[in-house]
């Protein structure tokens, strides 16, 4: 794999331990995933080595996602809670999609009722696979949710294919439509 990499001249795919500097040049800045052992530049962790300026680090080839205020992600529903959705998005813990934050069905605009609470599951369903944006992440790392577009909701007769969220580039547009083959792609940032 390193070999190919380097072939292709795009990346340096690194391991624990692995020199990424071995004559350390003056200025530059160690990042995240790199030491200083006996003045050479060591990898930490298995990724790949990205340089910006002066600062060299190491992004991971396999991590759970980070989650960004803007991010579309596909989650599926875990939980229903009282006025909330609990949303599996491959982060370090569950997301919240509250019901404030759902288009009711209708679209109608209005403040949400105990009636809404009590009929949530009429929304969404355990297991029901949905796309979504980030609307915020609250200091304890918790991702709060939103589908108050009409581009967001529950997904339906199509395929899920999960790829790690290293893979997926943050765009402006997640959303795509291939006319050659008729076919609606989103590509959650998770």
């Amino acid at each position: 794999l390193r070999q190919a990499a380097a072939a292709a001249g795009t990346a340096t795919i690194v391991s624990p331990g692995d020199v990424i500097d071995p004559c350390l040049d003056e200025g530059v800045l160690r990042g995240h995933g790199t030491q200083v052992v006996d003045g050479q530049l060591l990898a930490t962790m298995a990724g790949v080595v990205e340089r910006v300026n002066k600062l060299v680090s190491v992004r991971p080839i396999k991590c759970r996602y980070g989650a960004e205020c803007g991010d579309v992600v596909v989650g599926r529903i875990n939980e229903i809670q009282g006025k909330r959705w609990k949303v599996d998005i491959n982060s370090r813990q569950a997301a919240a999609l509250l019901l404030s934050a759902v288009n009711l069905p209708g679209g109608i605009q209005r403040r949400r009722t105990n009636v809404d609470e009590l009929n949530m599951r009429g929304v969404f369903e355990d297991q029901d696979l949905i796309s979504a944006e980030v609307q915020q992440i609250m200091q304890d790392g918790m991702v709060s949710l939103h589908t108050r577009n009409l581009k967001y909701g529950k997904l339906e007769g199509g395929m899920l294919v999960e790829v790690s969220p290293v893979l997926i580039k943050r765009q402006k547009q997640h959303f795509h439509h291939l006319k050659d083959l008729g076919v609606d792609v989103i590509f959650g940032c998770n």
